[in-house]
């Protein structure tokens, strides 16, 4: 995952931004366009009044009055079932993003939107603008028309994609602008939703050769769609959620829509060539109608069953600090996890653990928790610097009996990877999801990264299910990805008479077991680059 941070830009403008957050720190500012006035507006109010919510509500009477849930892991399936989704909606869709690409497949969702509120649905979206890039700005063209409504989370005054720029805006608005909605939810009608976290953009949906990033979603339906409809409600009317037409963010808004609805009505053999890599026709794939048949008619069997949505405040950190009320959702993950009693698993991308959370661990184990940690290596991690964080906690971890691994960007084989093997062929395989297993009984499932900046620094959401069939399955894909064909297993080297205990990082590549005694690096310019930022005083922004 992408994350605004100072060791993401080049040296000479790094250096402008640490020394302007020296001299203007504290200078926090209100975001552009807060006062402009908002169009009220709630989440669909009868959802069985449509197909989804018919269908859904009656299917949930017939089990209890629970939900139903099904795990998404394969990362083309969760672009099918966005598209899909969103073509089935017939009154309402409600879309919530950290990062909302204007790539293939970003277009690819942006025209199935177009369509939808050309035929009379109403569309609400809502994206974070602390990862924007040069052609993002799609999406907002949709703001013109009259039956969507775009708003941004706490924007940048600057539209451009100006690094220098942008960079020095962050500089002098870092409190604020260090503060990001990383939340992802689509719910549709009401009645249905797709949670987890995964973003909108090609990477997400493990297609392009030059990065892919695993994750999981949720396809969710039944009671608990509205309840993850009320947090959406919530941060849809927040004062940091302002107005597309307030920011002045695209000029000629008209020309841009019908640009738009030129591209959404086109046949899809007139779509850009990059609709179509790894040799798949994705635009095929989505008229293929799976994974959504199946998720309508049976074939694909739900898992009814109770759980609870997780979610932050959308000003987390006023509640953080004692001056408002509201929820932090860590405090209910940590919560789940202390109440383990054999087995605890996670899954996170970022491992940059507080204080009280490595306490946690310690305690696990001191009960003896069987407690596993699947992260990103050196060679399969997007952030350097969060990497360089959780350098200083592996030996830790390893000491209290923690199982350690580090997914390869160079998977041996691709089980429980989300992706074909012709794509992993590339090298560029990255973990980018957020699961917990807890006792074989429990899951989370979400947004949140085990790190300080999901539980400060960014609003998150999730689910805690209950169910050890869902348990079952995310094991089975932990120990896919721990496997040594496709992870480093870190352990303390044999003990010697002299120096301090030093790591070592167990694999197997040909078939054949393979011990580094040094850390595997695409260069010793990267492990140098590891060691120099591991240095700087950030913790509490990783």
């Amino acid at each position: 995952m992408s994350r605004w941070r100072p060791g993401k830009t080049p040296g000479s403008l790094l250096a402008v931004a640490l020394a302007g957050v020296l001299l203007l720190a504290g200078c926090a500012g209100q975001p552009p366009g807060a006062n402009y006035e908002k169009q009220p507006s709630i989440a669909l109010e009868d959802p069985e009044d449509t197909h989804l919510g018919a269908k859904f509500a009656a299917d949930s009477r017939a089990h209890d009055g629970t939900s139903g849930f099904y795990i998404l892991n394969v990362g083309m399936d969760g672009l099918l079932a966005r598209v899909q989704l969103i073509d089935a909606a017939e009154k309402t869709l409600d879309l919530q993003y950290f990062i909302f690409r204007g790539d293939t497949t970003g277009k690819l969702v942006t025209d199935a939107l177009t369509r939808a509120a050309d035929r009379g649905v109403r569309v609400r979206v809502l994206v974070d603008d602390g990862d924007t890039v040069a052609g993002d700005e799609q999406i907002l063209a949709l703001n013109a028309h009259e039956n969507v409504q775009v708003r941004v989370f706490n924007p940048f005054s600057y539209r451009g994609h100006s690094t220098f720029r942008r960079l020095l805006e962050f500089t002098l608005h870092s409190p604020r602008l260090n503060y990001r909605m990383h939340n992802k939810l689509m719910v549709v009608d009401n009645a249905v939703a797709l949670i987890g976290g995964r973003n909108i953009g090609n990477q997400y949906f493990q297609i392009d050769p030059g990065s892919q990033f695993a994750d999981d979603d949720v396809f969710v339906a039944g009671p608990i769609a509205r309840d993850l409809s009320g947090t959406f409600d919530e941060y849809w009317s927040s004062r940091l959620a302002i107005p597309a037409q307030a920011l002045a963010a695209l000029p000629h808004p008209g020309r841009h829509l019908r640009e738009l609805r030129d591209r959404a009505r086109a046949r899809p053999t007139q779509l850009s060539p990059t609709s179509q890599s790894d040799g798949i026709d994705y635009v095929a794939k989505i008229a293929s109608g799976e994974p959504y048949h199946g998720l309508m008619s049976g074939g694909l069997p739900l898992v009814w069953t109770t759980a609870e949505v997780v979610a932050d405040s959308p000003d987390k950190k006023q509640v953080d600090t004692g001056a408002d009320r509201g929820e932090i959702m860590a405090n209910g993950v940590v919560k789940a996890a202390r109440k383990v009693d054999s087995d605890l698993l996670m899954i996170t991308p970022y491992f940059v653990p507080a204080r009280d959370e490595l306490d946690l661990l310690k305690e696990l184990r001191a009960r003896h928790v069987h407690v596993r940690v699947v992260t990103n290596s050196l060679p399969s991690t997007r952030d350097v610097l969060a990497f360089a964080g959780y350098t200083h906690y592996r030996k830790t971890v390893v000491a209290d009996g923690v199982d350690l691994y580090e997914v390869r960007a160079q998977l041996g084989n691709t089980r429980g990877s989300g992706q074909t093997a012709r794509i992993s062929r590339y090298g560029k395989y990255g973990l980018h999801a957020k699961i917990f297993v807890f006792d074989t009984r429990r899951i989370f499932v979400g947004s949140m990264n085990f790190d300080e900046r999901s539980r400060h620094l960014n609003t998150e959401i999730g689910l805690i299910i209950d169910s050890p069939e869902l348990a079952a399955q995310e094991t089975t894909r932990f120990e896919a990805m721990a496997q040594p064909d496709n992870s480093y297993r870190v352990l303390f080297r044999p003990a010697t008479e002299h120096g301090t205990p030093r790591l070592m990082w167990r694999t197997k590549e040909n078939g054949l077991d393979v011990a580094y005694f040094t850390e595997p690096s695409p260069s010793a310019w990267r492990r140098f680059e590891v060691r120099t930022l591991a240095l700087l005083p950030v913790r509490d922004q990783l």
